[in-house]
């Protein structure tokens, strides 16, 4: 049974504050955090994670991340903290889905690289297929021998049969030695992996003492807990990537021992019971007492950790956040690869950017506004530094808009840019 914090019924507007702070989007533009190597593992150590994503119609969603937290940055310095030896802070791994995650953090998520639960257990009934153990022993042994390698340096003769993972054995092998922990990302070259055994990748400084599966599993859940504000018990399992049944008995300790609170707050329709971390129960407070104050314009990528409380962004804001560059064009609703636009403690509309390169131009395939947002004075020009800012990371020098729902916003913000 879950602890309940006594007090009222918490107004949404504390509600959004408080998540908006936990997920580090409150700061108004002006104020953006400086982009230091500390402020860097400082958010990915807060956020958990940061997922990465291989779409790149925009820079890629990864470090979209970051810039909607920092504004912009220099793209290399976050990767010397991934992959620069003596340098490293962070690293690639399965988390939620891939992601970057903190080297301090390695060994609770090692409960992950077990051959049976690992991110993909497809892989355990692959390598016990005739020959594959096989492979996977040499692709170890090479590896071992000559140092980081690519899946392109692994020789293939068989036909490509697809685009979407009907993989060459070698990647399969590569694959499987990465989620099981023996392999691990050393550096990515024009985006692909450069894979390179643990021992020459985890730098000698990493606390790698066995944590239990269980502990690992519970200290995942109340970074989860933490990072997500107020939540339902379902979020916490999809945050921290983990399935529900081992998850379900220390989610019940957590609420019996009151590390969860349970409280009741407003949503869009009403109210209803929510939980939050009892470390963050002052940070609630505050909220309510109207000290947190969302002042921030930004965009943020479809993968962003937000959005990983599914329903919460449809009952805390009345928006649903989709994911549509898998659907066939028919079928979406927005577009391809839409960015949400968070507007101080509102998500007001979305875009389907595409940045042609070779022009420098960003086309804003289709721009909306939610309904009943109207496109004022100050929800343009908020938008308008947002997007200077956005522009002037990815090297564009004019930004052309090609649809606007409404029209009004979409004129209105070319004259504002």
């Amino acid at each position: 049974m879950a602890q309940k914090a006594p007090g009222p019924v918490y107004p949404l507007l504390a509600l959004r504050a408080m998540v908006l702070d936990t997920q580090r989007l409150t700061p108004p533009n002006h104020a953006s955090p400086t982009f230091t190597p500390e402020a860097i593992v400082d958010l990915v150590r807060w956020l958990g994670y940061v997922q990465i994503d291989t779409l790149h119609v925009v820079n890629r969603a990864h470090y979209v991340t970051l810039w909607a937290r920092f504004g912009a940055y220099a793209i290399d310095d976050f990767h010397q903290l991934i992959y620069t030896p003596g340098q490293h802070r962070l690293y690639e791994g399965w988390g939620h889905a891939a992601s970057i995650m903190p080297l301090e953090h390695y060994r609770y998520h090692r409960w992950r690289t077990d051959r049976n639960i690992s991110y993909n257990p497809s892989f355990q009934e692959w390598v016990n297929k005739p020959g594959n153990r096989e492979l996977v022993a040499e692709t170890l042994d090479r590896i071992r021998a000559e140092g980081g390698l690519r899946v392109g340096d692994f020789e293939h003769k068989g036909p490509r049969r697809g685009e979407w993972y009907d993989w060459r054995p070698s990647k399969n092998a590569l694959e499987a030695l990465f989620a099981w922990g023996d392999l691990m990302v050393a550096n990515r070259v024009n985006f692909h992996r450069v894979y390179d055994v643990r021992e020459r990748v985890l730098p000698e400084w990493v606390d790698t003492t066995p944590v239990d599966a269980d502990a690992g599993r519970r200290f995942c859940l109340e970074q989860a807990a933490k990072a997500l504000g107020v939540f339902e018990a379902r979020h916490l399992t999809f945050y921290a990537y983990m399935k529900a049944t081992p998850a379900r008995p220390l989610i019940k300790a957590l609420l019996a021992e009151g590390v969860l609170v349970e409280i009741q707050g407003e949503t869009v329709n009403g109210r209803k019971p929510w939980l939050v971390h009892r470390d963050n129960l002052p940070l609630l407070q505050r909220a309510a007492d109207g000290d947190i104050r969302p002042e921030r314009t930004t965009f943020l990528a479809p993968f962003d950790s937000l959005f990983w409380a599914g329903d919460r962004d449809q009952k805390l804001w009345g928006f649903k956040q989709l994911l549509e560059c898998y659907k066939p064009a028919a079928q979406r609703v927005y577009g391809y690869f839409c960015l949400p636009i968070l507007h101080k403690d509102r998500l007001v509309g979305r875009f389907d950017p595409r940045l042609d390169r070779q022009t420098a131009v960003l086309h804003l395939k289709a721009l909306y506004l939610e309904p009943g947002v109207e496109p004022d004075d100050e929800l343009v020009a908020g938008t308008a530094t947002a997007m200077r800012d956005f522009l002037a990371w990815h090297g564009a020098k004019s930004l052309k808009i090609e649809q606007s729902d409404p029209a009004a916003f979409g004129e209105k913000l070319r004259r504002a840019i």
